[in-house]
């Protein structure tokens, strides 16, 4: 395989602009770059989360949805072109689902934090539905796979049980938010 990115800087982008996948000059700030930039921001912080010490199952994980924000970017970047499916979803379903038969049913909303990987996977999840909702804008203007919108929406939840997760094996609890608490003591 050649090189792809022979020359990193084209200054092509100095006056604002960005290339599509297929060419196609637009506004860096446009629905489409702002979903796919959205995305690519949330692949970084996956890539971060999986820098901390996971049981490997979840590492293999991480590397598979890294794989898979990278091909739902490709699809905002080059518009009409597919590439995730259902598939994908369902893989996410079942990892969740593997996760979240082992932790206790939740009676309150939880605070983020605990351990530093929890702390990331929560991060990620905010930037996740921030996608999501980037993703949105741009499918109320453009055609845009439905599939990879249905991704984000099960990688967030997915991101949120993961945590809850990495804490349990750490020994962490939960801390659950109290509602209607009044002052604190100092």
């Amino acid at each position: 395989m050649g090189y792809r990115l022979s020359r990193i800087y084209t200054r092509t982008g100095d006056k604002g602009t960005t290339g599509l996948g297929d060419g196609t000059r637009v506004d860096k700030d446009s629905l489409r770059v702002e979903a796919y930039g959205t995305v690519d921001e949330l692949n970084s912080l996956i890539g971060m989360l999986a820098s901390y010490k996971v049981p490997e199952i979840i590492a293999r994980q991480l590397t598979d949805i890294e794989h898979d924000l990278f091909d739902i970017g490709g699809e905002l970047s080059i518009p009409g072109h597919s590439v995730v499916s259902d598939k994908q979803v369902e893989q996410l379903e079942q990892f969740l689902d593997t996760l979240n038969a082992d932790l206790e049913p939740l009676q309150e909303f939880i605070l983020p934090g605990g351990t530093a990987a929890a702390a990331v996977c929560h991060l990620a999840r905010t930037v996740c539905r921030r996608a999501e909702r980037r993703v949105v804008s741009l499918a109320r203007e453009e055609t845009v796979n439905a599939a990879s919108l249905r991704y984000l929406n099960r990688l967030s939840d997915l991101l949120f049980v993961l945590a809850r997760s990495l804490n349990r094996a750490e020994g962490v609890k939960d801390v659950l938010w109290k509602r209607g608490r009044q002052g604190r003591g100092i």
